[in-house]
């Protein structure tokens, strides 16, 4: 995901404000793109349909995957690619990535789109280690347990709402620019490349692996100052995949429908042409709000122009919205980005032909140890239809549900010829529009109809008539009452000649959900949202047997039978000959679930929270599934010789009624015996010695350069103090400005940059000068600070404690604003009006820096504090040589301290999952910044006066919900408390227990503290 942004020297607009111009822009680009390509692709688009082979002539591959300008093909056959984005590196738990895979799966989906984060891998330039966490052989594996294709995004340049767009900090010390063709950037991505792409090319289908599409860069789209876009810096990035092994399609994700890379253009081009889209953008705090001008009513025909021999492909399509520094949380982007959203958005894609739909994101995760881009805080939830702490609770994700399964029982769908967008054609409102995406009749293939509201933003019910084009002729509907209703903020899918396992529906109003072939058995299950009414017709044999229910309407004539109903909560059902139609409203929908047996083959499931999986051996049902209320369970379509259930390896009682299992699952709450946080044994460190006298400082780095390879930011300063130049990246910084005072000197004048929200702090020997406590949109500050009377020739030491937020993005090709630095751009210790006084700098950040100390919690996880620099925030810290002290009754003023206790915890976690979080509730005493380690890892960075998240999920597997945890917090107060003693609320908290059926959760290598050496 991307958006353009611009550091500054000064305060930044807001982040929304930047998003809303960039989009502006390129949509006007588009505009005028779209003349350029309609006259450059007449030829290419007219007369042409080719299958398309893999871009590799290896013959032994070349028939695994392929497309037409329909579909991809796997294996043979056109696949429908529903997918979702998930970052492994956002859950640094591999055993739960199999979790997210199976609720994945459940939706219906059948792939996950993933971006490689090089950042993490080669923190220091040479240095590449996927290992523990950041390994990937674990991730295919569970893709490949949970039956899900991948679709391998590994940049270089990701942005994806992490620091550097994914770029190793040590890259803002190259010259050339960044994403072009210089040579220093290329020579600078060949190690993670040919790393990368051999680790993704062994786990490509043809490999028997799950990767099935490769994306070369990201969102390559704008470039400013250079020719653009550069087919030879693309072609660069292709040939470092196929030369590493990768011989799955290349399928490109333009940010925007503006055909760059697309195939016919040349050097450079891709397999596959694909786009991004988030069409209203990212106001979260206007969740009610859709804007004007958002739904696309021409992707269809734009497709056409750009890249008509190949799938329309949404790689990345909006599914949720980050929230920035200050925003109004994640639940109102949930609530922004919501079912409603999904039903009229995503079905406008399906309006189109989209037959490969990624969703942006699908789980969201975390932006632990400092991976995050400056603009957004700890929690990347995203709004996504699975919250970060895994679980389900959104409407959002069972609409998608729905949505998805439809399409698995629908392959017409995937030849359909996507129509226009009419008024006045198909209904007879004008408040109605329909798209029809007509099937080819020679194949006997039927018809889609998506209905929406012209005003797509519509909240208003309309009410409307169809005439529909079907294999008997136009039909006008509905035929036994008078009219349907479309209400507010909703989309269907209307289907004519549809085929179900044989039968042949004439029409249906409702909407389809799923169909399956049990024996000599056919089930079809519908649903239609509330206060409706609906019509579905089938055609049939004159001697059929129908088993009606009285509150549908049933009308037979010779070859056809049609059934009228209104939504209610129970379900009803028909039956004709062995055709039962399962008839629901869309709540009741959201409790089917329809878990493979086989490739082919499919069971119904009524009831629990979430079904993982079904197996079908000897007779026995077995279902893995979670329950989070006590259910009666329904299994449709169990086999003849069913003899016995097991769910979650256990053996309920159960009945057998016409094909049907029955059991009752009972759920309790469980008993939970989480430690209040203010009875924990603390101890204390004062985390900032640096501000005391007689510190030694001789160990710390020398900021003596200078000169600056950064082509953003000139040096404003003797030598560099940009921390970049020397190796620190993360976390908060610090320096330290020796000087010997003329005496004259009375103010001290310093600009700072730490990136959106960030704040720094200022002491000169132990005497605190001020703090720039931040705010939710300014990255760079200049602050003057007046100093107290100093001796001459005496010496002094300036103390600086800067909040490195992550380095910017780079978006934009050739503004290289990725390499805006992080430190002090410039300052002057006034001792006249014309004469500076000169410092002689000092500075540090992690320990080692790129040789960064913890190689199990990665580059980022530690800053340059000095209880991080010592490791103080480990598991089993040297508490001895701590002095008692809780975070519950502080020090007042100024200052850092390091507080850590041990948390024993003992929860039934083998048969619940329990979503557990820290919570910030109140902070008083002035502006104060935190940091929160669980385990040694960085979950939590929370910064009270600019907000806005307060709850910090952490999950089991850094957490031993069975063991002994070490719980960290790192408290930087920034200002005088003015007399009011300091207070924290600050407490752990459970989200809801789902007894389940997952595998269990294996702690994640977390080790503990040891001496380490060099630590100053």
């Amino acid at each position: 995901m991307g958006f353009i942004r611009r550091p500054s020297q000064v305060p930044e607009p807001s982040v929304p404000a930047r998003v809303n111009v960039r989009l502006e822009i390129v949509r006007i680009l588009l505009v005028l793109v779209l003349l350029f390509w309609t006259v450059r692709n007449y030829a290419r688009a007219t007369g042409k349909d080719p299958i398309i082979a893999i871009g590799n002539d290896m013959k032994e591959t070349e028939d695994i995957v392929t497309w037409d300008e329909h579909s991809l093909y796997i294996k043979g056959e056109r696949v429908m690619i529903m997918s979702g984005e998930f970052h492994p590196w956002r859950l640094p738990v591999p055993s739960l990535w199999l979790d997210i895979f199976q609720k994945i799966k459940a939706m219906g989906f059948n792939c996950i789109s993933f971006y490689t984060n090089w950042a993490l891998l080669e923190g220091k330039p040479g240095n590449f280690t996927a290992e523990g966490v950041f390994a990937y052989d674990q991730f295919f594996e569970a893709a490949t347990k949970a039956d899900i294709y991948l679709i391998a995004r590994p940049g270089p340049y990701i942005n994806a709402e992490v620091t550097f767009g994914g770029f190793p900090g040590w890259l803002q010390r190259i010259k050339g620019h960044l994403r072009t063709p210089d040579e220093d950037y290329l020579a600078a991505t060949e190690n993670y490349a040919t790393r990368i792409n051999t680790i993704i090319a062994r786990a490509q289908i043809t490999n028997g692996g799950p990767v099935i599409l490769y994306q070369p860069e990201n969102e390559y789209t704008v470039g400013v100052s250079i020719p653009f876009p550069s087919g030879k810096y693309m072609q660069y990035v292709e040939d470092q995949a196929r030369n590493a092994g990768i011989v799955v399609p290349l399928v490109s994700n333009d940010a925007a429908a503006l055909g760059h890379n697309a195939p016919g253009t040349g050097l450079g081009e891709v397999d596959i042409y694909g786009h991004d889209d988030y069409p209203v953008k990212f106001d979260c705090a206007s969740p009610s709000t859709w804007p004007p001008l958002a739904l696309s009513g021409t992707y269809h025909q734009t497709h056409e122009l750009q890249s008509p021999s190949t799938p329309f492909s949404l790689v990345e399509f909006q599914g949720g919205a980050y929230d920035p520094w200050g925003g109004p949380g994640f639940n109102n982007c949930a609530a922004f980005v919501n079912h409603e959203f999904e039903r009229v958005f995503f079905k406008n894609n399906l309006a189109a032909g989209a037959t490969i739909h990624n969703i942006y994101m699908i789980y969201g995760g975390t932006n632990w140890g400092n991976i995050g881009h400056p603009a957004g805080y700890t929690s990347y939830d995203y709004g996504a239809a699975i919250s970060e702490d895994r679980s389900l609770t959104r409407e959002k994700y069972s609409e998608l549900k729905l949505q998805a399964e439809w399409l698995r029982v629908s392959p017409s769908y995937l030849t359909a010829e996507p129509g226009a967008a009419l008024i006045w054609t198909y209904a007879n409102n004008a408040a109605i529009t329909v798209t029809r995406l007509a099937g080819n009749s020679t194949l006997g293939a039927g018809s889609f109809f998506v209905v929406r509201h012209s005003d797509y933003s519509s909240t208003s019910s309309d009410h409307y008539k169809m005439k529909l084009p079907t294999s008997k002729g136009d039909v006008s509907i509905p035929t036994l009452f008078n009219e349907l209703t479309l209400h507010g903020r909703d989309s269907k899918i209307m289907a004519t000649d549809y085929d179900v396992r044989g039968i042949r529906l004439l029409y249906a109003t409702a909407e389809i959900f799923t169909h399956q072939r049990f024996g000599n058995r056919t089930v079809l299950v519908v649903y239609s949202g509330p206060n409706e009414t609906n019509e579905l017709a089938v055609q049939i044999n004159s001697t059929s047997l129908i088993v009606g229910d009285e509150s549908v309407m049933v009308n037979k004539t010779e070859d056809l039978v049609t059934l009228a109903w209104s939504t209610e909560t129970t379900r009803r059902t028909v039956r004709i000959d062995d055709f039962y139609i399962y008839i629901l409203d869309r709540k009741s929908a959201y409790n089917y679930w329809v878990p493979e047996t086989s490739q082919s083959s499919s069971l119904i499931v009524n009831g629990p929270y979430l079904v993982r999986s079904v197996t079908v051996n000897d007779g026995i049902v077995s279902l893995s599934a979670d329950f989070n209320r006590s259910t009666i369970v329904e299994v449709i379509g169990a086999p003849q010789n069913t003899t016995g259930l097991v769910i979650n390896e256990e053996k309920p009682e159960f009945s057998i009624e016409d094909g049907r299992i029955f059991t009752n699952i009972s759920y309790s709450v469980p008993s939970l015996d989480l430690p209040p946080l203010s009875g924990l044994s603390w101890k204390y460190v004062d985390s900032l010695p640096e501000i005391q006298a007689g510190y030694d400082d001789s160990r710390w780095v020398a900021a003596d350069h200078q000169s600056t390879n950064n082509s953003y930011q000139s040096l404003r300063t003797p030598t560099s103090l940009f921390a970049g130049d020397y190796g620190f990246h993360a976390g908060v910084l610090m320096f330290r400005g020796h000087f010997t005072a003329k005496g004259t000197e009375k103010s001290f004048k310093i600009k700072t940059q730490g990136g959106t929200a960030y704040g720094h702090s200022v002491w000169l020997n132990s005497t605190f000068l001020g703090s720039w406590v931040g705010d939710a949109s300014t990255s760079s500050y200049e602050a003057t600070y007046r100093l107290p009377d100093l001796a001459q020739e005496m010496s002094y030491i300036l103390t600086v404690v800067i909040d490195h937020m992550g380095l910017d993005g780079n978006y934009v090709p050739g503004i290289d604003t990725g390499k805006a630095p992080r430190g002090i751009l410039s300052y002057r210790l006034a001792s006249s009006i014309i004469d500076t006084t000169p410092v002689i700098w000092k500075l540090s950040g992690n320990l080692g820096g790129e040789d960064y100390a913890d190689r199990a919690r990665g580059p980022f996880n530690e800053g340059g504090l000095y209880a991080e620099r010592h490791g103080y925030h480990l598991p089993r810290p040297p508490i001895e040589k701590f002095t008692t002290g809780s975070p519950f009754s502080m020090p007042s003023g100024p200052g850092v301290s390091f507080y850590t206790a041990s948390m024993p915890l003992d929860l039934p976690s083998d048969k619940y999952d329990i979503p557990l979080s820290f919570s910030f509730r109140h902070v008083s005493g002035g502006a104060v910044r935190i940091q929160l380690y669980v385990n040694g890892w960085q979950f939590g960075k929370f910064v009270n006066h600019i907000g806005p998240q307060t709850s910090f999920p952490v999950p089991e597997g850094i957490l031993d919900y069975k063991g002994e945890n070490w719980i960290g917090l790192m408290i930087w107060h920034m200002e005088e408390s003015g007399g009011v003693p300091p207070v924290l609320a600050f407490s752990l908290e459970v989200g809801e227990p789902v007894l389940t059926g997952r595998q269990p959760v294996t702690l994640v290598e977390s080790p503990p503290w040891s001496t380490r050496g060099g630590a100053y």
